[in-house]
């Protein structure tokens, strides 16, 4: 049975962290390469479908291999882990809010510019279905650890008793994590300028740090109470 403040915490953590900048960048790019090369709306459907589907299956994967590193870790270790997962939860809302108020001063969460670089790059040359799933794992893959802070909180949260339920809550959450990218896909091959979303995006990008920071900010607040026993979402 799911406990209602447990799915909360999915529910809006997965909701906050689906509206990355990153994620929503690169498909707005290979969107932009895909309508450059005069393909169908299906075609269009297809390729943007596929990248989604390889940023979930990435995330869900990478999920379900840091559980497992959790069961195998003795429970007076995880213990330390789970309040070293909290404080660097923390520590990365401290940083997003502070690029709200102060962008581009001091330590910041973004990818690293050579990945960026090799991101643009394949981007540019993505323009199959299998081209597309691996710029999509890549992009999962080295976003993971510079804004994946909320996914890792709630792992650490599920990891406690992981059964059938909290396999499934995972799933929900990287549903929820691509939700987004979807809604994008459709409204650029429904007729919505792909400047106007991308125009959205560069107007929205504090808000979003700002709401992803505050959001780490009360989640390792939440992990530290876990850790020491104070309260149980178990």
């Amino acid at each position: 049975m799911i406990d209602l403040p447990t799915l909360g915490l999915v529910v809006t953590s997965a909701l906050i962290d689906s509206i990355n900048p990153c994620a929503i960048g690169v498909l707005i790019l290979m969107v932009s390469v895909v309508l450059g090369t005069g393909k169908s709306t299906k075609r269009l459907l297809l390729l943007g479908g596929s990248y989604i589907f390889a940023i979930f299956a990435t995330y869900l994967l990478a999920g379900l291999g840091l559980v497992y590193f959790f069961s195998e870790v003795p429970i007076v270790i995880a213990e330390y882990i789970s309040i070293a997962v909290a404080l660097l939860v923390i520590v990365a809302g401290i940083l997003e809010i502070k690029d709200y108020f102060w962008y581009g001063k001091g330590p910041s969460l973004h990818i690293p510019k050579r990945f960026v670089s090799k991101i643009q790059k394949m981007s540019g040359g993505a323009t199959t279905v299998a081209s597309v799933m691996l710029l999509g794992a890549f992009v999962a893959a080295v976003e993971l650890p510079c804004t994946g802070a909320p996914y890792l909180a709630i792992i650490t949260i599920l990891r406690i008793d992981f059964n059938f339920t909290a396999l499934m809550l995972m799933v929900l959450y990287n549903l929820l994590f691509v939700t987004p990218l979807i809604i994008i896909l459709i409204m650029v091959a429904t007729g919505t300028k792909l400047s106007s979303v991308q125009s959205w995006k560069e107007e929205k990008k504090g808000a979003m740090r700002l709401m992803v920071g505050v959001l780490l900010a009360a989640l390792g607040w939440i992990l530290i109470l876990i850790a020491n026993g104070t309260i149980n979402f178990g």
